[in-house]
């Protein structure tokens, strides 16, 4: 209880509650755990000054956020592209309310001033808006009727790929990020996310938009740690379908791919891409790349006289 005799605009005392640091964690299956291993590393900012510590993730975790992804997957590719496209939308509802905690985040990570911060928040944030508008049109412009030589329906139409693990790009901690990660689930995949290892706080942050945005466990997963230390097992693992790798270096990209051959996967390489390049309107590549075209042929029945039986 506060001193009576004390006027609290003149009490120069210092003040006696103790700050309460915030505990990240990861997102794995609608969940927020601490890593399997137990351990963390240091995040700090642009000036070299500390400001959380992070889940330095294992294999372990890795394999449960694939388990994750994959039960998520049928449910999720499953829901209609427009129910997909109202959840994307509550995503960037939900950031819009949190947005002075980004704004914050992204300046100490990426060593930003408070406008250009916001300034990247708010590109985020219109990303979300602007994939969720694609998700029931992205099936119009790269399905559709094909003509052939006899008497057929030949249809094509996009399905996802299956589990998508992204590499967030190292430098642009959250922008980066949505542009990689809002593409492969508005398509209908699910997502394994390995956050910036430098700048892991807004993605990680980013989890708890989700888990209160309609978005069901499973389908985004978020991993923070060594990049060079979690990926390896994900590129190799059998049950993954396609690795983004958006966030390697050349070594690294190199050894993921040949490890990616084993079953196949879909890879899509590292393009150089500055900060300023992610505020550019993304087009629709990123989500193409990771959609497969089923074709489905159907006949119309035997030709008579006329030459238009159905």
């Amino acid at each position: 209880m506060s001193d009576p005799r004390v006027d609290p605009r003149q009490d120069t005392r210092p003040d006696p509650r103790l700050s309460v640091f915030k505990t990240y964690k990861l997102y794995v299956g609608g969940k927020f755990p601490r890593s399997e291993s137990g351990r963390v590393y240091e995040v700090s900012d642009a000036k070299g000054k500390w400001l959380a510590n992070a889940p330095l993730s294992s294999r372990k975790d890795a394999r449960d956020a694939v388990v994750a992804a994959r039960k998520a997957f049928g449910g999720w590719a499953g829901a209609t592209a427009y129910n997909r496209g109202q959840i994307l939308y509550r995503v960037a509802e939900m950031l819009e309310g949190r947005k002075e905690q980004f704004v914050r985040e992204v300046a100490d990570a990426e060593g930003l001033s408070k406008p250009k911060a916001t300034a990247q928040v708010d590109a985020a944030i219109d990303r979300w808006v602007w994939y969720a508008g694609w998700t029931d049109k992205i099936a119009q412009v790269v399905g559709g009727g094909n003509p052939v030589a006899g008497p057929y329906f030949n249809l094509s139409s996009p399905e996802p790929t299956g589990v998508v693990v992204v590499l967030a790009p190292q430098e642009s901690s959250f922008l980066g990020l949505v542009s990689v990660l809002a593409p492969v689930i508005a398509t209908g995949n699910t997502a394994i996310v390995i956050a910036s290892e430098k700048s892991p706080l807004p993605a990680l942050s980013l989890g708890e938009v989700l888990a209160t945005s309609d978005v069901p466990g499973g389908v985004v997963n978020i991993l923070s740690g060594r990049t060079s230390e979690i990926t390896p097992s994900l590129a190799a693992h059998q049950d993954v379908n396609a690795i983004d790798l958006a966030g390697a270096d050349e070594a690294l990209a190199k050894e993921l791919e040949i490890a990616a051959a084993d079953n196949l996967k879909r890879v899509l390489r590292p393009q150089p891409v500055d900060n300023a390049e992610w505020f550019a309107t993304p087009g629709t590549e990123r989500m193409t790349a990771f959609l497969e075209t089923k074709t489905v042929w159907h006949p119309t029945g035997a030709l008579g006289a006329s030459g238009s039986s159905y």
